[in-house]
């Protein structure tokens, strides 16, 4: 495996649905070979640790994991309306010494964003880290 991502995509579902979302993508990325880490997210959004290998690209593993869990959550009806994440995605590598922060940040969302919202820290990530978006 080479180095780890740490990929955030968005959503919109009723939270009673998303643990058993999370579950479904683990078991699906297990199956198409995806080391999915750790997964979790919060009321608009999803994080993943995934760890890639040498014949696997980001854009590749984002696309088969967002069609399938929309496919996925559309066919068993998890949100009124025909569910779909956004186009874009945001990703980072992170470093070994990192692994087990990013894993404790993943897994303590739902703590995390009752004191600041998703908008207010990516937009201090991308002032702190200097990214031009």
């Amino acid at each position: 495996m080479s180095f780890l991502q740490e990929i955030e995509i968005h959503f919109s579902i009723h939270l009673t649905y998303v643990l058993r979302s999370w579950k479904h993508i683990k078991e699906y990325a297990t199956e198409k070979g995806i080391f999915l880490d750790m997964i979790n997210g919060y009321s608009d959004h999803c994080h993943c640790l995934i760890s890639l290998s040498s014949n696997q690209n980001i854009e590749k593993i984002v696309q088969l994991i967002k069609g399938e869990s929309s496919h996925w959550i559309n066919k068993n009806d998890l949100v009124k309306g025909k569910f779909s994440w956004q186009d874009e995605y945001f990703a980072v590598s992170v470093s070994e010494s990192m692994v087990d922060s990013v894993r404790n940040y993943i897994k303590n969302q739902e703590k995390h964003h009752q004191k600041k919202s998703f908008s207010d820290e990516y937009r201090e990530f991308i002032e702190k880290y200097s990214f031009k978006i």
